[in-house]
């Protein structure tokens, strides 16, 4: 994924600056420039994919409690099963279903509220007893189960892959992707032309981004930058309450199904509710996941030596089958969460221009084709498919918090 530049230096002009080429900021990309956006340019610190993306689990999943949500993943599952035959790229998309282990009688109830929201909205999630949890899942032990929750079209898939197809898909529009380019800073001008540093009184809208590699003069900038997004709006003086928060993943080698008991071909993406300990397939192998156990709330995508040990008791009490799996690989990476677990999407009251999408508090992945085409809309004055004007960050000032309950 080369820029398009000869040099890599910055074009000294764009008429959309985009910040971030995860899954989010090169789906905006390829969206606007479908619009018929010229001028576009893609900035990434370090290559496309590179940030929580590339470390993401992969998951894709429609079950949420709130509406926008729902619509929102349900869109981007769409994209997702006919991206390769749209974008020429195998994503390796799996459709077992997500299985949600719930072990007490609030969750069931509250999951039971979502399934009805789910199944209104005409999706196919239903309610599991522990018997049929059972059936579904021979490898966990149910003690202590109450119900699950499952939708047997949810699944995971390669993350880096879809950020391959847009960003190449974004290039043969026009779409100039700048990698090993950090933002610097902001510039802004007044509503008298008065030109001055983001964050100063004498500036309303955005007029330019500055790069390690070079100045870009622009109309409207896209904040799609992740967990460091909280940092992008500071230097350009808008408010975006985003802090980083620690996930780890392992992989096992490739396992042997008959003497685990398991088949990989049935096997669903399944988390335990409560614990946040969840395991998919991944290929010949299983992939495993859970929080540090005391939340890490920094830049820190270093990995715990305590870790391990901590997903080794999660797994023996809940999937204790797996738990003779050996490890062949694992890293950490940022999970970019709200005071509310939902996502930020809008233009900020503090900056004409300046666009944002992020916050997506570790569902980022699986809605970023979504996303992509909503943001696009909402930049180039066309009507998005659904409202996500809940999702304003001014929300937390005003309405106050949308609070999303279906996140581990």
């Amino acid at each position: 994924m080369e820029s398009t530049s000869p040099t890599g230096t910055a074009p000294t002009s764009a008429e959309v600056v985009i910040i971030g080429a995860g899954v989010m900021g090169a789906s905006i990309a390829y969206h606007l420039a479908e619009h018929g956006v010229k001028d576009i340019v893609l900035v990434e610190r370090d290559v496309p994919g590179s940030g929580s993306t590339s470390k993401a689990a992969g998951g894709v999943r429609c079950q949420f409690s709130d509406e926008v949500n729902i619509a929102l993943s349900t869109r981007s599952l769409e994209v997702l099963r006919s991206f390769q035959t749209e974008f020429g790229v195998d994503i390796d998309l799996v459709s077992n279903g997500y299985l949600f282990l719930l072990d007490s009688a609030e969750d069931a109830e509250t999951f039971a509220a979502n399934v009805e929201l789910q199944q209104r909205m005409g999706l196919d999630s239903r309610m599991l007893t522990v018997a049929e949890v059972a059936e579904l899942a021979p490898y966990i032990d149910t003690g202590g189960l109450v119900a699950g929750a499952f939708n047997p079209g949810d699944g995971h898939c390669t993350p880096e892959a879809v950020v391959s197809g847009y960003v190449n898909a974004a290039r043969n529009l026009g779409v100039q992707v700048l990698k090993n380019c950090e933002v610097t800073g902001f510039e802004t001008a007044g509503g008298d032309g008065s030109v001055g540093s983001a964050g100063s009184n004498s500036g309303h809208r955005v007029s330019a981004v500055t790069t390690s590699k070079g100045r870009i003069e622009c109309a409207q900038v896209v904040c799609a930058a992740g967990a460091w997004s909280g940092l992008i709006g500071e230097a350009a003086g808008v408010d975006l309450p985003v802090r980083p928060l620690r996930r780890e993943i392992m992989v096992s080698e490739p396992v042997d199904e008959t003497q685990l008991g398991i088949d990989l071909s049935r096997m669903p993406f399944t988390i335990d509710f409560s614990t946040s300990f969840y395991v998919h397939p991944e290929g010949p192998s299983l992939l495993f996941g859970c929080p540090d156990e005391t939340d890490v709330w920094e830049f820190d995508d270093k990995r715990n030596p305590d870790w391990l040990p901590t997903l080794a008791e999660l797994i023996e009490s809940r999937a204790p089958a797996l738990g003779d799996v050996e490890v062949k690989r694992g890293w950490a990476g940022l999970y970019e969460m709200t005071p509310d677990h939902n996502a930020l999407i809008g233009e900020a009251e503090e900056l004409t221009g300046f666009f944002y999408a992020c916050g997506f508090s570790g569902h980022g992945f699986l809605m970023g084709p979504a996303v992509g085409e909503v943001v696009a809309d909402l930049m180039t004055g066309h009507q998005p498919f659904v409202d996500v004007s809940g999702l304003d960050k001014r929300r937390f000032a005003t309405s106050g918090l949308r609070k999303e309950l279906n996140i581990v």
